[in-house]
């Protein structure tokens, strides 16, 4: 967690972390990155956030860490912030970031729009997949590799993705919703990746195709992909994460393990409602 005011909070709950109140104009400002590759340092540094829809102030203050090769489930009730969160850190046009700092390894995100985000490695899978209707999966693949810098060759995602191969020409959008969920995902990996984020992968999908997307991510974590998940099926994503930061009203209310949040029924009560 970041240093703490004496205007904020924070309560040990094992060995993650609860906070409570806090002034936001308090908090300590902005904070560049270490050097860059020493042993310990955060991957990802998310620094006092504040982004807005026009005048509606949705993320607020948001600040935490990402180790290199770690999966972190951020979740929270819907509203909470989650999606603009992670929208946010992949530097879309909405929200808009006003106030904080974002570094990637010592890039600042912050500084850049969402297509140069992507050149240095952030891929943002949305919840409505962004399938372009007309192309088949390996068109949308390759549409995908057009510009450098390229990631995975189409090969390789079709060893990792065989029901992909198997559709490589068939209409991307005529395809079930898993399958399409997958393509997102792949797509992803199409380009040079640094950090994943997936926004409700399961969204939508019958139980036995969030299986099957479950065991897709979990490659995923093998590989060691660094990777931020939202997912309003809160209990899946904790199962696959390493970590949980819980967001509630735009703000960090926890931030600890993810075996933390599944062993604590009132947490889960109060900010999850499950």
């Amino acid at each position: 967690m970041t240093d703490v005011t004496e205007t904020k909070t924070v309560t040990d709950t094992e060995n993650g972390q609860r906070v409570t109140g806090g002034n936001r104009d308090n908090q300590s400002q902005t904070q560049g990155p270490k050097a860059p590759g020493r042993e310990g340092d955060a991957f990802l540094q998310v620094r006092d956030i504040h982004a807005y829809y026009g005048e509606s102030y949705i993320v607020q203050g948001v600040t935490f860490d990402v180790r290199e090769s770690e999966i972190v489930a951020l979740l929270g009730r819907n509203g909470a912030g989650k999606t603009s969160t992670l929208r946010t850190i992949a530097r879309t046009d909405t929200p808009a970031l006003k106030h904080g700092e974002i570094w990637l390894h010592g890039v600042p995100l912050h500084r850049k729009r969402s297509f140069e985000a992507a050149q240095e490695g952030v891929q943002l899978v949305p919840e409505d997949r962004r399938i372009i209707q007309g192309l088949t999966v390996e068109e949308n693949l390759m549409l995908a590799q057009v510009e450098e810098p390229k990631g995975w060759e189409l090969e390789k995602i079709y060893h990792h993705f065989p029901r992909l191969a198997e559709r490589r020409k068939q209409d991307a959008v005529t395809m079930s919703g898993g399958e399409q969920q997958m393509l997102a995902v792949a797509r992803a990996l199409a380009r040079e990746i640094k950090l994943l984020l997936l926004d409700e992968p399961y969204e939508g999908l019958a139980p036995t195709i969030v299986q099957e997307i479950e065991r897709i991510l979990e490659g995923v974590k093998e590989l060691g992909i660094t990777t931020i998940i939202v997912e309003q099926n809160a209990i899946a994503a904790l199962h696959l994460a390493d970590r949980a930061l819980i967001l509630d009203m735009g703000e960090i209310v926890f931030d600890g393990t993810a075996q933390e949040v599944l062993d604590n029924d009132d947490l889960r009560h109060e900010y999850l409602a499950i």
